[in-house]
């Protein structure tokens, strides 16, 4: 399964981003560069999404138009993208 969803970085004045899912209750990330913050992103993001697809009834959330986001000055916004094997009830 692929899920894409949309991450809010905001860059500081020290250098350092974070970043916040506005779809992933509680995913957030914090970095020394935007790449590694992308980098921390889509590693939080598939943590998240494992964690929710190991629950009895899992809900994936909405997923946020990119358009409709309001931006502050020092914020982008920017799609992660997670492929993740679902393979419950698969066997070796």
């Amino acid at each position: 399964m692929t899920f894409i969803y949309p991450v809010i970085l905001t860059k500081h004045e020290d250098g350092t981003v974070t970043g916040v899912f506005p779809d992933l209750e509680m995913c957030e990330v914090s970095a020394a560069s935007v790449q590694d913050a992308l980098e921390e992103a889509r590693e939080a993001a598939y943590n998240w999404i494992e964690l929710e697809l190991s629950e009895d009834d899992p809900v994936m959330p909405h997923v946020s138009d990119i358009d409709e986001i309001t931006l502050e000055e020092n914020q982008e916004v920017r799609n992660i993208m997670v492929h993740y094997r679902y393979t419950e009830g698969w066997d070796e």
